[in-house]
């Protein structure tokens, strides 16, 4: 992707989908591929105006929900370094950590970046849905 698309990017923040959620407080605990989807499992940051948003306990300074993040109808992933990503033990490869930011492009092209690198995939738009919710 040249720099000249990535200014032309929305970023997670102007998307409906993540209303009341902080993506960059957020950390990815895993990847899966299921049933054309890409599934990302994720420990999401809630933001108080966010429906499921409770009060953190004493002994937590945020609300924290597990969640996963799906992509339906992903065609392709592949990462900054290591390339095409089309098989499970090639996602579980990319490992955990924070995520830093989510950006769509136009045609249904997102890239994630994290401390596990920048991921481009080609999808339909994003469904985030808590745990237990």
């Amino acid at each position: 992707m040249t720099d000249e698309e990535r200014e032309d990017a929305t970023s997670w923040r102007d998307l409906r989908e993540f209303r009341g959620v902080d993506l960059s407080g957020s950390y990815v605990l895993g990847w899966a591929l299921d049933r054309g989807s890409l599934l990302v499992d994720l420990d999401v940051l809630l933001l108080p105006e966010h429906p499921f948003y409770e009060r953190p306990r004493p002994s937590e300074k945020v609300c924290i929900r597990a969640a996963t993040l799906e992509f339906p109808r992903c065609e392709s992933v592949t990462h900054d370094e290591r390339g095409l990503l089309d098989t499970a033990d090639g996602l579980a490869a990319l490992g955990t950590g924070k995520l830093a930011n989510l950006c769509v492009y136009a045609e249904g092209v997102y890239e994630i970046e994290g401390r596990f690198g920048r991921i481009t995939l080609e999808a339909e738009r994003p469904v985030l849905a808590l745990s237990g919710h």
